[in-house]
């Protein structure tokens, strides 16, 4: 993986509304190997930080997501992250 999509990794990873699913989808890295490549790539402070953010949080997970609808979504984000997918 090359440093930008790593990048872009940490930056979905961090990001509330941004699915686990998503990732897997877009770069192929399972739950599992995104808390891995976090806990490798960010200092031991964030990295807790993050790990206690995302514990537990229902919009991280597709599942566990109570809305489907309303969803935001910015006119810019394919040229901003070259997202493949949208």
């Amino acid at each position: 993986m090359n440093e930008r999509d790593m990048n872009r990794v940490i930056e979905m990873a961090w990001e509330d509304r941004t699915p686990f699913d998503a990732i897997a989808f877009q770069f192929g890295l399972s739950e599992k190997e995104v808390i891995i490549l976090m806990r490798s790539e960010l200092k031991n402070s964030s990295w807790k930080r993050w790990r206690k953010r995302v514990q537990g949080r229902g919009t991280k997970h597709q599942a566990k997501r109570e809305f489907t609808i309303g969803r935001h979504k910015c006119s810019r984000q394919r040229s901003i992250s070259h997202n493949k997918v949208t």
